[in-house]
């Protein structure tokens, strides 16, 4: 009985004599590979002034694998054991990103901690493990009503790039009523002024700092100036040979004593005055990650823009666009030079219409020219439009009264969000009219349709390569006077690479948070309506529909 209560009390003033995250997790945390054993950041050094930052809100803009997970996991568990407090820990989605954080992050961590084990009382609730009075709520952000009515202290934002941007000023709310709050904010970037790079950018800018152990000068590792790279080709074995240097002397640095000439390094501001503190961090710094692996996947990133995209984003943690990613104003112009036309010209033959809905309804009118060809296979390679109009009306009335203009053959419509109005509209003008969602599961062109509700289930990515890429392959015509607007919507849209878990190239569009692309989905319905139009007038299918 003594020697338990002599335990409890010395456990007590072991706890109360800690002050930092940081030793907090030194002398409770128990890691995993690749560096088992107690916590120590040795091989990490870059992590321990995160954990102990006291700023009110942190970001880390960081290349993958780089140990700012284990920085929020640091917080969160000394958070929750020493002040008592509440977590609110936000994913891209609960499904399967909170399952995977649960499994993978979170019970490994009490499996090795016995410490951490009795701190928590219940974890068997996926998105709620409770520690006494304090709770940790696990979340995805695509659901606002998830987001909602959480009081906690600490919020951490894991993989910011692949979250719902609105949804996390929502989430920001949940610290509003609390005494000590933090938020930390940690992701790898995909473009600029999206997602991290948007909350990086208001912040210190820190970058890691280390003494060069030739010269004694502190230097940052950046590429290419820090890289010697020993072979042309990714699959040369000479390729091996490749090496840090430092920016200054020139010397080599050795990976191998990376844990030597890092432990003592800093983090240095770009501006010291600001109240939020950035981190940010690439993998030439890992000490998992040889100079030859880092070399191997840029030489391969020169003819792969899946590769560039990963070697700029995953490697060096920095925001890169790849070429052709995006229509540049220069696409703009030879479209409105093939054109030539006003907006608001009419046209005969077939005519399609697309209505972007929100607020406004964003339309296009296009007519089509069909090119003599023998394969009727897929329409959108012999045909090119040439856009008669495009603008916005507030009601589906105005709508009609377009539609009368330019005698429309056939129109898609955004399905939501005014599902009813787009049904009704869809119904009034009964068989040429369809009404489209975006819907993942779908390959390539093909389309889903439900007749009783007028719907088109189609892959958003697939379609705006085809209704983008009109633009850079000089297939589409625009209008002298095409509107400031419509340029800037098209412009919009960014297309990203990445490869998944299974190592398949995924792409996707994305948009800054301030930026619109209404007229570019506009665009893109107009594009789904002509296999439609072209049925409808021949009384055929054509193409692309299943």
């Amino acid at each position: 009985m003594n020697r338990f209560f002599l335990d409890r009390v010395s456990s007590g003033l072991k706890k109360q004599s800690i002050k930092k995250v940081s030793e907090w997790a030194e002398n409770y945390r128990i890691m995993g590979p690749p560096f088992p054993g107690p916590c120590k950041f040795d091989h990490h050094p870059w992590t321990r002034e995160m954990c102990d930052c006291l700023a009110e809100t942190i970001v880390g803009k960081k290349a993958a694998q780089m140990g700012f997970t284990e920085v929020a996991l640091n917080k969160v568990f000394a958070y929750i054991d020493m002040e008592a407090g509440s977590v609110l820990y936000v994913l891209p989605a609960k499904t399967p990103d909170a399952t995977d954080f649960s499994t993978s992050r979170f019970d490994p961590a009490l499996e090795a901690s016995v410490h951490l084990k009795s701190l928590f009382t219940d974890v068997k609730n996926i998105g709620h493990k409770r520690a006494g009075h304090s709770n940790l709520y696990i979340r995805g952000s695509r659901s606002r009503s998830q987001l909602k009515s959480i009081p906690a202290g600490l919020l951490v934002f894991d993989e910011v790039q692949e979250m719902v941007q609105a949804n996390i000023q929502l989430a920001f709310e949940r610290s509003s009523g609390q005494l000590k709050k933090q938020k930390l904010l940690i992701s790898t970037p995909s473009i600029a002024g999206i997602g991290i790079d948007e909350y990086f950018k208001d912040s210190t800018q820190d970058h890691f700092n280390f003494k060069c152990p030739a010269c004694g000068k502190f230097i940052e590792l950046i590429f290419p100036e820090c890289m010697v790279i020993t072979a042309d080709d990714p699959n040369d074995v000479k390729i091996k040979g490749s090496h840090l240097i430092c920016s200054e002397c020139k010397k080599k640095l050795v990976h191998e004593d990376k844990i030597i000439w890092e432990k003592d390094g800093v983090w240095v501001p770009t501006y010291a005055d600001r109240m939020t503190r950035g981190f940010h961090i690439n993998q030439m710094y890992s000490m998992t990650m040889p100079p030859y692996e880092i070399a191997q996947l840029y030489l391969e990133s020169l003819s792969n823009p899946v590769k560039e995209q990963e070697f700029h984003n995953s490697k060096m943690g920095n925001d890169h666009e790849v070429k052709g990613a995006r229509v540049l104003e220069e696409h703009i112009i030879n479209a409105m030079k093939r054109g030539g036309h006003a907006n608001g010209t009419t046209s005969t033959g077939l005519i399609t219409m697309g209505v972007d809905v929100g607020k406004w309804l964003h339309y296009e009118i296009a007519s089509w020219e069909l090119r003599p060809t023998k394969d009727l296979g897929d329409i959108s390679s012999y045909v090119i439009p040439t856009v008669l109009e495009m603008g916005k009306v507030l009601s589906f009335n105005e709508l009609d009264e377009i539609w009368k203009k330019h005698g429309v053959s056939f129109a898609v419509v955004d399905a939501d969000p005014e599902g009813r109005k787009t049904f009704e509209w869809a119904q009034k003008h009964a068989g040429r009219v369809k009404r489209c969602r975006y819907t993942r599961g779908i390959t390539g062109k093909h389309m889903r349709t439900d007749k009783e509700e007028h719907l088109i289930q189609a892959d958003r990515t697939s379609w705006l390569d085809v209704s983008l890429g009109r633009f850079k392959n000089g297939t589409i015509a625009l209008p002298f006077d095409t509107p400031l607007e419509y340029k800037s919507h098209v412009r919009a849209l960014v297309r990203i690479y990445k490869e998944d878990t299974d190592g398949n190239t995924i792409s996707k569009y994305v948009k800054k948070d301030n930026d619109h692309d209404h007229h570019a989905h506009a665009r893109n319905y107009c594009e789904m309506a002509v296999i439609f139009a072209a049925s409808f007038s021949r009384s055929q299918d054509i193409g692309g529909i299943m």
